[in-house]
């Protein structure tokens, strides 16, 4: 079911964040989308705003539809037929796309995971996957790659997991101090990525042999 259906805005759940706090309707987030256009000083009802809090309200279900997934879910259906294979798995260079949750504004960069199997390995595409379900929500970069290497370290129990982020915060280039080109880099490394610097060293090399910009 496609995020932008109305029926899929209803299957959404609120984020543990939200609890007790009733989702509101299509029509309240139309009406606060008005109210944000009148104070920013303009007419919603003029003719090239009249259906921008429609519009709105339809790509906030599109950005932030990490609130309806499940990270957990994604990782559980893994594979243990690897014909032994016991090195680092990395994805690098996956596109990231957040919005910081103290101005509502994007973070846009990339994030690099590995993990050192334990007889467990997952598809791929399920990585990036987690990556955007805790991307599509209001984020700090800091939790953000925390969760992801959390939820890999949970649910496949690996030797060990890196999770890198480099980002640019529009924050802090559109507003605020107006500062251009600076990228934010965050990192958590669990288990041998931690414990061992070899390790580290290793994954570091990987991710660096495109970006060349994290340095640990």
């Amino acid at each position: 079911m496609s995020p932008s259906d109305p029926a899929a805005e209803a299957a959404v759940s609120l984020p543990a964040e939200a609890a007790g706090h009733a989702r509101p309707s299509q029509a309240e987030a139309e009406a606060a989308v008005r109210t944000l256009i009148l104070w920013a000083g303009d007419d919603p009802d003029r003719e090239g705003l009249l259906d921008t809090p429609k519009r709105v309200a339809k790509s906030y279900r599109e950005l932030f539809v990490g609130y309806g997934t499940d990270p957990v879910g994604l990782l559980q259906r893994s594979f243990e037929e690897v014909a032994g294979y016991d090195e680092m798995v990395v994805l690098r260079d996956i596109r990231l796309e957040s919005h910081c949750e103290h101005h509502m504004v994007p973070i846009i960069g990339r994030a690099h995971v590995g993990y050192l199997p334990r007889g467990r390995v997952v598809g791929i595409s399920k990585l990036a996957r987690v990556v955007d379900a805790f991307a599509k929500r209001l984020q700090i970069q800091e939790k953000l790659t925390a969760q992801i290497a959390n939820a890999i370290n949970d649910v496949l129990d690996p030797i060990g997991v890196a999770v890198v982020v480099e980002a640019a915060h529009q924050c802090m280039t559109t507003r605020g101090v107006h500062k251009h080109g600076v990228t934010m880099v965050t990192s958590t490394m669990l288990g041998a990525f931690r414990d061992d610097h070899a390790t580290r060293r290793e994954f570091l090399s990987i991710i660096n042999g495109r970006s060349g910009t994290f340095e640990g």
